[in-house]
């Protein structure tokens, strides 16, 4: 059985498991069901996406969309299936609850997760969806990087080396882990 989840805040790698490539496959299947031309693009992104490295057992998926009402609009459903939304995360990087805090321009991304975390049945986020505008900057940073690694062996090396590393320093501490890695990501999205 594959290891899909971790406990919320917690970190954990594992050698990569084809079962991520076919959870996200099925994932982004689901998706496109609830979202129809609403989702423009749907892409397995992260570490689980890269066949190489160990990775957290989180499956990320990006949706590209072109208005970010049109995703709201489909919340209900979303969750029905396990989709439940997050937050939005505004022009200033802020997490953001899009229905009181701010107005809808303002935003860059969605963020829906699932997991048992979210329904109260267990302690784990399984899959994290990132809504993004169609051809933005976090769209082309997500797809960049995720072909980079799965092209340059030396840098799909180093960046599961650091991974690796910071594992074993915040593993109770996924933010900051998560945190230590975004200057090895700019760099490698910069150069490409």
């Amino acid at each position: 059985m594959p290891i899909i989840g971790l406990e919320r805040g917690k970190t954990a790698l594992y050698d990569h498991d084809f079962a991520w490539n076919k959870e996200a496959e099925r994932t982004i299947d689901t998706l496109k069901s609830i979202l129809g031309s609403s989702a423009k693009e749907i892409e397995h992104i992260g570490s689980t996406a890269v066949n190489t490295i160990k990775a957290k057992p989180i499956i990320d998926i990006a949706v590209a969309t072109t208005d970010f009402a049109d995703i709201l609009r489909y919340n209900r459903e979303l969750e029905t299936c396990g989709f439940y939304y997050r937050h939005a995360v505004d022009s200033e990087n802020n997490n953001v609850d899009v229905a009181v805090d701010c107005n809808i321009s303002d935003i860059r991304q969605l963020l829906y997760a699932c997991g048992g975390y979210y329904d109260g049945s267990n302690r784990l986020q399984t899959h994290f969806i990132h809504v993004v505008k169609t051809d933005s900057t976090e769209w082309r940073n997500y797809i960049k990087f995720r072909d980079c690694l799965n092209t340059d062996t030396q840098v799909a090396k180093a960046y599961e080396n650091l991974k690796i590393e910071l594992c074993g320093e915040y593993a109770d501490d996924r933010y900051v882990y998560t945190a230590r890695k975004h200057a090895f990501i700019a760099r490698i999205v910069s150069k490409n």
